[in-house]
């Protein structure tokens, strides 16, 4: 008994919606991957395909239901009926400058930078909007009461795509309350590490200088035989 040879049988054709145009195409497609099939040319929207930079934010919305999702779409398949758009648009979100080492208490300038956190209201679309997964409603809370520990760890996974700030009814730009969060966590409340420490004592005394200006002068061929 033989198995079946798939080898040289054409792709499921499917229907897709991009930006209101239909279009028939490969099923097991990514979102920008059915977008370059088509002929889009995207000179915004593209980064690293990996699902770490937020660039290609994009809302969409399946066959069989009126609900408006959020996701990144370099991580997300297409599926047949399925409507989406990138998200084009910037979102002017207020980027306050700071210095961490003008400060006493991050916990209290938190609300000298980003008052409006104070005003969260609870209605959650920021963690609906997050393509991340991320409980960006419970984060911001975690900072207002001073838990920047745990508020540090539920923003790790962001990829600063911006998709919860025009949704917040608040006015707040939770993704840049969490980057706020995160530095004031790793500068004042973590535990530094001595070996870290003394490595960059050395380096600031010059320890390391004879070093690299000898790998500073190798060729590449003499770098690639390193």
């Amino acid at each position: 008994m033989t198995a079946t040879s798939t080898e040289g049988v054409a792709p499921k054709q499917i229907t897709i919606e991009v930006m209101g145009k239909f279009y028939q195409v490969p099923e097991g497609l990514t979102m920008l991957q059915a977008m370059w099939h088509t002929g889009h040319e995207l000179t915004r929207g593209v980064g690293c395909l990996g699902g770490i930079c937020g660039a290609c934010s994009a809302t969409y919305r399946t066959k069989d239901s009126i609900k408006i999702k959020s996701t990144l779409a370099c991580q997300t398949l297409i599926e047949d009926g399925m409507s989406f758009s990138l998200v084009h648009t910037y979102y002017p979100n207020r980027k306050i400058p700071y210095d961490f080492k003008e400060m006493e208490d991050p916990k209290q300038d938190l609300f000298r930078y980003y008052p409006e956190a104070a005003l969260c209201r609870n209605c959650n679309t920021c963690t609906l909007a997050c393509p991340k997964g991320i409980d960006v409603r419970a984060a911001v809370w975690k900072a207002v009461f001073g838990d920047f520990e745990e508020c540090a760890e539920h923003f790790m996974p962001c990829v600063m795509c911006s998709l919860c700030v025009p949704v917040c009814i608040a006015d707040i730009a939770p993704n840049q309350v969490g980057v706020f969060v995160r530095r004031a966590q790793g500068i004042f409340f973590e535990n530094k590490s001595p070996q870290l420490k003394n490595r960059v004592d050395e380096i600031e005394k010059g320890v390391y200088d004879q070093e690299w200006e000898r790998v500073l002068n190798l060729s590449d061929a003499q770098l690639l035989a390193d």
